[in-house]
């Protein structure tokens, strides 16, 4: 069962680290194209009813040079590995790609594309407490879904939208169990591995993905949980990458209890509800139920208390905070929950994450004080 549970874990790595493979492989079995999703938030499920995969953009982990002619030198590490990739002509095997802008920087990106694909834009709400926000939403989708037919050339019926909101809440919930089991066993999954399983989310036919979760997720209980003798935390920011980030988490025994990570389990926090409203008007729903995310405008500023929240569940001995470079919907979060932490007793670290480093030693020794101190 061990070999088992090792031979998943692969599966899953090898899917996070060639997303080319599974677009080439989608496109062969299936006969149908891929289409691109900038972050954050982009309703998935409209691409997965056209048969289309939907596929996440996130950057990556090389020397930036081309992208410093389009984007100012403090734009985000994502961004910057973003348009890299695209001036290298990484996404031209792309049908379109989807961009929502919630921030500064993604309003900047979507006007700069160069590459072949098309763009598609549409816009979030920021005042979202509101119905006619929601109202405003659900025409965007319904816009952006117009867009999306002519581009793939396929109707996407009602029916066909319900199917794909079924498929996508379902590997939510299964996601969701997937990252309270990965806490529980430490042991069995490290924290690069608890990544891949995430990542290959991005690049995976979501009814697939579930699937295999569920497989690794049968291997994995079949084990005994065992003691664990290191120290357990709570990770909140957009992303944990490169992997040499992820590896001194391993090494200096810091599993990771839980995560408030944009590209991790934000994604799956909120499930399109059901209800006799028009799917698309359910869809726009997730945007005015998401909470506790810097880039979901929260005037009561809840992300402290659900941080609290975490560490109260899982136990966690700290909260390491993964401050992704120059993003300021992040940094403007931070010294509110700072304060909280502090009042609270809860104990944090901030790192900092810039997706071009290839030498890790400055966190290494903040992570490994944490972990001393501890």
């Amino acid at each position: 069962m061990e070999q088992n549970v090792k031979t998943l874990l692969e599966q899953f790595r090898a899917i996070a680290a060639d997303p080319r493979k599974a677009v080439e492989d989608h496109k062969a079995e299936t006969g149908r194209g891929a289409i691109g999703m900038m972050p954050v938030y982009a309703p998935e499920e409209l691409v997965h009813a056209t048969g289309f995969l939907p596929v996440g953009l996130w950057g990556g982990n090389r020397p930036v040079s081309k992208a410093r002619t389009y984007l100012p030198p403090f734009a985000c590490s994502v961004m910057q590995q973003v348009m890299e990739l695209e001036c290298d002509g990484a996404y031209d095997i792309l049908d379109a790609v989807v961009f929502s802008v919630p921030c500064d920087t993604l309003k900047c990106m979507s006007q700069k594309w160069k590459g072949s694909a098309p763009v598609l834009v549409f816009t979030h709400p920021q005042n979202r407490g509101l119905e006619s926000a929601n109202r405003f939403l659900e025409h965007e989708y319904a816009v952006l879904q117009e867009k999306l037919e002519a581009v793939t050339g396929v109707k996407i019926t009602n029916a066909a939208l319900e199917r794909s909101i079924q498929v996508y809440n379902e590997n939510r919930a299964v996601m969701r169990e997937f990252a309270q089991l990965a806490g529980a066993y430490p042991q069995v999954i490290s924290a690069v591995d608890r990544h891949a399983v995430f990542k290959a989310r991005l690049f995976m036919e979501k009814s697939r993905h579930t699937a295999l979760v569920r497989q690794l997720m049968e291997a994995v209980r079949a084990s005994e949980p065992q003691p664990w003798t290191g120290r357990k935390v709570v990770v909140t920011g957009i992303l944990v990458e490169p992997d040499g980030l992820l590896e001194l988490f391993d090494e200096l025994g810091l599993a990771i209890a839980a995560d408030d990570l944009a590209q991790e389990s934000r994604q799956v926090r909120v499930d399109v509800p059901e209800g006799d409203e028009a799917p698309l008007y359910r869809l726009a729903r997730v945007w005015q139920n998401m909470y506790g995310c810097p880039l979901a405008t929260d005037v009561k500023k809840g992300r402290g208390p659900m941080l609290q929240d975490m560490v109260r569940k899982t136990g966690a001995d700290a909260v390491v905070v993964a401050m992704m470079k120059f993003c300021d919907p992040e940094e403007w979060d931070y010294p509110v929950y700072h304060r909280q932490f502090g009042e609270w007793g809860i104990r944090d670290l901030m790192i900092e994450v810039d997706q071009e480093a290839v030498s890790f030693e400055q966190a290494r020794t903040r992570l490994q004080s944490l972990a001393e101190t501890l």
